[in-house]
């Protein structure tokens, strides 16, 4: 993996106003975190920062910070912690970093994505189910993939290809349970009884019971109109 390189100004202001006053004039504010060192606080060029996220390798980029004014030194290898956005805006506003040695493993998530098409789905009029979208795994930062792709052209009809069963980059391990299902090929029939189950406790006929109440309420108006129109044929 290649790195990326990202310059950045300590940042003496602190508070939320002030961030905002940051953020205002196109910049966001940071931190660096390493353990058994003080944290850094900084402030990047939003699009440069920008520029940075939008690389192959998305949140699992390699940074080179280089940071105007940092005395200790004169550059820093860094890995994105945490990115926040604005909801309604959807800009960033604050960005957390870790920094890591190139010699140290560390555990980042990497999306799954499928290669060819499946036997199951080409030939035998399957559906392809993509089950899990994004695994963790444990490498050297200069190991992290961008994606793992994993190869479904023999997959049938009934078969699943789990964590087991994908080749990985050598010094890459994926984390968690080997049995887990990456991938299967179903049924058309099976795929659509599972989309049509309702979900538990859940009314099976929601109509009918619409309609039972509405009428309830409709007997419930007869009763309380009773007695005025009594009243009424009295006076007559």
């Amino acid at each position: 993996m290649d790195f990326v390189e990202l310059k950045a100004n300590l940042r003496e202001e602190k508070g939320k106003e002030l961030n905002k006053k940051l953020r205002n004039a196109g910049m966001v504010p940071g931190v660096v975190y390493r353990k058994g060192e003080e944290t850094l606080s900084l402030k990047i060029d939003s699009k440069s920062l920008s520029k940075v996220l939008r690389t192959e390798a998305g949140e699992n980029v390699i940074i080179k910070l280089f940071v105007e004014g940092d005395k200790k030194k004169k550059e820093r290898i860094v890995v994105i912690k945490e990115i926040q956005k604005d909801p309604v805006k959807d800009v960033l506003v604050h960005l957390d970093l870790n920094e890591i040695s190139l010699t140290e493993t560390l555990k980042v998530k990497v999306p799954i994505i499928s290669k060819g098409e499946a036997a199951g789905v080409k030939q035998e009029g399957g559906v392809l189910q993509h089950v899990m979208w994004e695994v963790e795994v444990e490498c050297l930062p200069t190991n992290i993939p961008d994606k793992i792709e994993v190869d479904i052209t023999n997959l049938k009809i009934g078969e699943t290809l789990s964590i087991k069963d994908i080749l990985l980059p050598e010094g890459v391990k994926i984390l968690g349970d080997p049995e887990s299902i990456v991938f299967s090929v179903e049924h058309v029939k099976t795929v659509e009884e599972a989309v049509a189950a309702p979900v538990e406790g859940e009314s099976l006929e929601p109509e009918l019971i619409r309609e039972k109440k509405e009428k309830e309420e409709a007997e419930e108006e007869e009763k309380q109109e009773a007695p005025k129109q009594e009243k009424k044929e009295e006076k007559k």
